[in-house]
């Protein structure tokens, strides 16, 4: 998130000597990072990130106070100024008579509001548009009239974070509202003129004849806007259920600068010093009078809480010893109370840091960057470092992904949340998906390889793709089981090709598998073979179905663990003194024949040492086999008598026969 500061409004709450550059590079050192100071007229602007959790700085006062926290680290003399507000004159009630209030308190846990009669809208003061045109909040026309009501919601929302909404009172019917929960369909035009049909479980108010008039935290609703012609305004100042402005936002896609800051979280206790600045700025520039009576339906205020701290916690992590005097500083100037007890810290937590201050980590890390990360000291780790399994498991990944890239395969990236097509029956669901294309957790890689290989076709007339990523596999009661899988895709190659390329990558992991024909639901009929390390299941192979694309898949782990019972320590061969005999054989095998069980029949023949299938034409197999005698030349005579022994043996186990 991104806010933009004026140099001459962030001095109305700070007092300090420093110059732009000095507060922009400093606080960027221990605090909210701002990205450029821009120089306007004689005045400069701060540009800063906001980080989540830091929603406290989204204000002029938010970054004046972590200002005059950190300045003074660096020699420079800084004061918050603390708002000057008039509450004497004002009584925060549970019931008031110009309003009656039904609230769920679960959706708005704080609800305030007060009667400001007899206003004049009439153009807003210089200063103030100043501001908001230089922070890029526009300023509203009514009939050609800057619009004072909105800007000084705008103005308010700007200087403490806090944002505030104005409704017509006299367009309320009954000067009744219910804050609810919306029913799914119900309908409400916003200001901008724009008809919802609403989801449910939205924040919305209606009035006594149950019309909505305010889509919460999000935009006033048309019904009750201000115009030129309002005499009495109702100021409306709420804390609400972060998880119900957010989901409403992102539902109805409206991003407004409410609800970018309601959706993280406000300090419920801000709302007071807010409503009253409003308040004094109403009467100042639209001269209306407030209502002394201020609705403030508030059932469970904040309760201050602590968080407990050692010396020797802070110590340790840090790496180096700060004394307590000077972390009870660095706390204090941050707002925080603290109390020693022995060597412990007792913290308490303000209420504009209870959303991520929670523990003893959170506290030391305000400790660590008030005192500056940059003078934390620079080591480098000493010792041995301890071993860690996971380097095991990246080192396995990184070598499949060269392997299979020597034989020509390109890695590819897709998404791990897929449409509903993409999984099975049991696969995980997002609440909030961003559309139907990302709907599920995905169960397989399979569809999601296909896929990029379907999008690729044609551009190449052959090509390989492989991904190595998770999968999610639902689990009752428990986080899904991601397991690591290897899918990979062929175009352009015949079944036997394929499965030459997926034999090759195992045979460089050195394991010995087992192909078994089986059916499998993704593949067409009998065209899937299950791959087999002893008993155990370790990936499958086969032609994808309605394509021709071939498809494989190994479970990681499983792959891994069969490399590793699979190594053994590697002998030495001598290089054969007595040179081979190679040639060509052809036969005529029926089909089906398992070439690979032929493969192996030819090298458990005495004296062929290697056989290789070379070509295949209709029902002619070529095979290529090497005859070789560690101790002599074999002869023709020789070679021709092993040659009958293997024609008689392919001829009784597979009724095949030699091709002349």
């Amino acid at each position: 998130m991104d806010i933009q500061i004026l140099d001459s409004w962030l001095r109305d709450y700070l007092e300090t000597p420093a110059n732009p550059r000095e507060i922009a590079k400093y606080l960027s050192l221990c605090g909210p990072s701002i990205e450029k100071v821009e120089k306007v007229g004689n005045d400069h602007v701060y540009h800063i990130e906001i980080t989540t959790n830091r929603i406290d700085c989204a204000s002029v006062y938010g970054i004046a106070r972590e200002a005059s926290a950190i300045l003074p680290r660096f020699g420079i003399k800084a004061k918050l100024k603390e708002f000057r507000l008039d509450s004497k004159s004002f009584t925060f009630a549970k019931k008031v008579s110009y309003l009656e209030a039904d609230i769920d308190t679960n959706l708005c846990p704080r609800f305030t509001a007060v009667l400001i009669r007899n206003v004049v809208i009439d153009k807003s003061p210089k200063d103030v548009v100043d501001r908001l045109q230089e922070q890029k909040q526009p300023c509203r026309n009514a009939k050609g009239r800057q619009h004072l009501v909105v800007d000084i919601s705008n103005f308010v929302a700007l200087a403490v974070g806090q944002p505030v909404h104005t409704f017509d009172y006299d367009k309320i019917k009954d000067q009744k509202m219910i804050l609810r929960e919306s029913k799914k369909g119900e309908k409400i035009r916003t200001l901008d003129g724009k008809d919802f049909v609403l989801p449910g479980g939205d924040i919305v108010i209606e009035d006594g004849e149950g019309r909505l008039i305010d889509l919460a935290g999000i935009m006033g609703g048309k019904e009750s806007a201000i115009d030129e012609n309002t005499k009495n305004v109702l100021l409306f100042v709420q804390h609400y259920n972060p998880s119900n402005i957010r989901r409403t936002s992102m539902a109805l896609a409206q991003r407004t600068a409410a609800a970018t800051i309601f959706e993280k979280g406000t300090d419920a206790e801000l709302v007071g010093p807010a409503t009253l600045l409003a308040v004094k700025l109403f009467e100042t520039l639209t001269k209306g009078r407030a209502d002394q009576n201020i609705l403030n339906i508030y059932p469970q205020p904040y309760k201050v809480f602590s968080v407990k701290i050692s010396e020797k916690f802070i110590n340790e992590r840090l790496g180096i010893e700060i004394q307590k005097k000077e972390i009870t500083a660095y706390l204090s100037s941050l707002d925080f109370e603290c109390k020693w007890e022995g060597d412990t810290l007792d913290v308490k937590v303000p209420s504009f840091r209870a959303k991520d201050i929670r523990a003893p980590e959170d506290i030391l890390e305000e400790i660590a960057r008030i005192y500056g990360y940059h003078n934390l000291p620079s080591r480098i780790m000493d010792g041995d470092i301890p071993d860690r399994p996971t380097e095991v498991k990246f080192a396995f990944e990184n070598n499949l992904r060269n392997i299979i890239s020597g034989f020509g395969g390109t890695e590819i990236y897709t998404l791990s949340l897929v449409p509903e097509s993409f999984v099975d029956e049991k696969h995980l669901k997002l609440k909030n998906p961003l559309g139907p294309d990302t709907l599920c957790l995905r169960t397989s890689l399979m569809p999601s390889v296909i896929g990029a290989a379907k999008e690729n076709i044609g551009l190449k007339e052959r090509f390989h793709l492989f991904e190595i990523a998770n999968v999610y596999i639902p689990r009752s009661n428990d986080l899904p089981d991601e397991k690591m899988i290897l899918g990979g895709v062929l175009s352009g190659y015949s079944y036997r090709r394929a499965k030459g390329v997926v034999e090759a990558l195992l045979e460089r992991l050195n394991i010995d598998v087992i192909f078994k024909s089986e059916e499998e639901k993704g593949f067409g009929a009998s065209r899937c073979a299950f791959i087999y390390y002893a008993d155990v299941l370790v990936g499958k192979i086969g032609i994808a179905e309605n394509t021709e694309l071939v498809y494989y898949e190994f479970y990681l782990e499983k792959l891994m663990k069969s490399a590793k019972y699979s190594i053994n320590t590697p002998s030495f061969i001598k290089i054969p003194k007595y040179p081979a005999q190679i040639e060509d054989v052809n036969f005529n095998l029926p089909q089906k024949t398992k070439i690979g069980e032929v493969i192996e029949q030819l090298k458990n023949t005495k004296f062929v040492v290697k056989a290789e299938l070379v070509d295949i034409y209709k029902d002619s197999y070529t095979f290529r086999v090497w005859y070789q005698d560690q101790t002599k030349t074999l002869t023709d005579k020789e070679v021709h008598g092993i040659r009958n022994e293997i024609i008689s043996s392919l001829k009784s186990k597979f009724g095949g026969n030699l091709k002349e």
